[in-house]
């Protein structure tokens, strides 16, 4: 096919944090080195923030660092957190007020700010097309361009206007060729291209495998009266078991808002289990349902998110690019935070590259960047918390969270061993048959809610005439293998209803609802065969968030 290319000095994929900062810094150093730096930033979204989703409680030095005057220039960061507070949740009205003392210090969150990460990714393009970038929302970067050498060259955006047969429509527009020097990788948790960039360049030999969790958020519209603007809340237990990970999140945001969540680990063992569900069953504590009752529940969304930390890292470069932010994993698992550290590795991509773009032949391996993480703070507080999630799968959610509390506040994160997971997460679902399962109470349509109606809220669209970017290695799997085997785990783990196992003439068929998908990533990442893979949709397809 041909299609029309761009040159550009630095392409980045992705409009998160990470990518984000590697181009507003970079742009800065551009202009302050006098150089005329090509900058191009390429993002899935209808527009920057779209498919953005966090908590999200930020640790502000990074954007301190990039913008030292991000107050006064109007960065959306304005809630200081007032108050922490943790509970152990023991039954559906049964909760233990945890003392602050023996609350892990990188659970503390006194100093940090509670945000909406789509707005201040909103805030940072504005920024860095302010700085001269070329920002294109609504191109998903769905190749690879490879040079003969192997190494990357760019990438190229998806094809607009392609039916569902697979043939162009009347509308049909190819995708561009985007041609760099070094091309940046920040498309976050399970990035699509990351994922063939780590097996092309076999980036994770030397480290464990990734590891996961499926976050729930939904905004909530509360009484003022309840209203504590700057509170955080964080629980563990109920109702989760104590060999299941996760825990709960929920924060006063706004002046009667409230932002609350649930984040499940996907090493989970028993196939019948539904996080989605579970989240909906957590929202009845008394704890979160006292503040939600005669509320109104305003957004819904889902997201993976890395959770692997120090042991998963894999190796950061390859000739023509580099991995940041949460392409890479760089997310805490002890702070659940991972917007700090992907802003940080934005800020020494971009300062690498400027070492680089006009000495080094283009397309070549930048290993300084690796060297210059090493050195950084995300290394270190990584390095500090590589014991976290190997306690809890070992010992665990209660004795694992007393190991924590000896790791960090005693040990300070010196422990003399390192923990591994050498179990991918997707492998560690034991046989239906051997599962019992799990009956889940209905939803009363005030505090807990439908699959369906809660993706209506996500603003979730993709052209119904397209193929599906959800594809099958083996069409046949989901019926003959996953569903005697396991029940078909993929009609409970995905937060959007996309599958479903249905009777056609007699026959149990398995559909996929693309419509439905929220981009999680969950599936490309626990289905017990290995056999879905997520590709990139059309451009501008998929959630669409205002404020999560």
């Amino acid at each position: 096919m041909n299609r029309e290319s761009m040159e550009f000095d630095v392409v980045i994929v992705g409009g998160g944090p990470a990518g984000l900062a590697t181009a507003c810094r970079l742009a800065q150093l551009s202009q302050e080195q006098n150089k005329d730096w090509q900058i191009a930033l390429v993002e899935k979204g209808s527009e920057i923030g779209a498919h953005i989703m966090s908590g999200a409680v930020i640790e502000t030095e990074a954007l301190s660092e990039l913008f030292p005057d991000w107050k006064n220039m109007g960065a959306p960061v304005n809630t200081e957190v007032t108050d922490d507070t943790f509970y152990y949740l023991r039954g559906i009205d049964k909760a233990t007020k945890v003392p602050g003392l023996f609350i892990p210090k990188p659970m503390r969150n006194h100093g940090n700010y509670i945000i909406s990460l789509g707005q201040l990714c909103r805030w940072l393009g504005e920024q860095a097309e302010n700085l001269g970038v070329n920002i294109f929302p609504g191109f998903p970067a769905s190749e690879l361009i490879y040079g003969d050498d192997g190494a990357v060259k760019g990438i190229i955006t998806g094809d607009m206007g392609v039916g569902h047969d697979g043939q162009p429509k009347d509308s049909f527009e190819p995708g561009y060729e985007l041609l760099a020097k070094q091309t940046i990788f920040a498309e976050g948790c399970r990035g699509s291209l990351g994922k063939q960039l780590k097996q092309q360049f076999d980036l994770e030999k030397d480290c464990d495998p990734q590891h996961y969790g499926l976050g729930f958020k939904e905004i909530w519209q509360i009484d003022e009266e309840l209203s504590q603007p700057g509170e955080v809340v964080h629980t563990l237990g109920w109702p989760l078991d104590n060999h299941t990970e996760g825990g709960g999140f929920l924060y006063h945001s706004a002046p009667g808002q409230v932002s609350l969540g649930f984040v499940v680990a996907l090493n989970y063992k028993n196939p019948y289990f539904s996080p989605f569900e579970t989240f909906q069953q957590w929202k009845l504590n008394p704890v979160i349902k006292n503040l939600l009752k005669n509320g109104q529940r305003i957004s819904y969304g889902a997201r993976a998110l890395n959770k692997g930390g120090f042991q998963s890292l894999p190796k950061l470069t390859f000739p023509g690019g580099l991995l940041v932010g949460c392409d890479a994993g760089f997310l805490n698992p002890v702070k659940i935070k991972g917007t700090h550290t992907a802003l940080k590795s934005g800020l020494i991509a971009a300062e690498t590259l400027a070492k680089h773009l006009d000495t080094t032949s283009p397309n070549s391996e930048l290993t300084l960047y690796a060297e210059e993480i090493e050195r950084s703070s995300i290394y270190h507080e990584l390095k500090k918390s590589r014991n976290f999630e190997p306690a809890l799968n070992k010992l665990g959610t209660f004795w694992g969270a007393a190991f924590t509390y000896i790791d960090q506040n005693i040990m300070q994160g010196h422990m003399p061993f390192t923990w591994r997971l050498k179990q991918p997460d997707y492998a560690s679902y034991q046989p239906a048959a051997e599962s019992t399962p799990i009956e889940y109470p209905k939803p009363d349509g005030e505090i807990t809610f439908d699959r369906l109606s809660s993706v209506f809220l996500s603003s979730t669209n993709h052209e119904e005439d397209q193929p599906s970017h959800i594809k099958l290695k083996d069409p046949d799997i989901p019926i003959q293998v996953n569903l005697p085997e396991w029940a078909e785990p993929a009609q409970r783990y995905c937060p959007a209803a996309v599958f479903e196992v249905v009777e056609e003439s007699g026959e149990q068929k398995f559909r996929i609802n693309f419509q439905n998908c929220v981009h999680c990533k969950t599936c490309d990442i626990n289905d017990p065969s290995q056999n879905i893979v997520w590709t990139t949709p059309e451009g501008g397809g998929g959630p669409n968030y205002s404020n999560m």
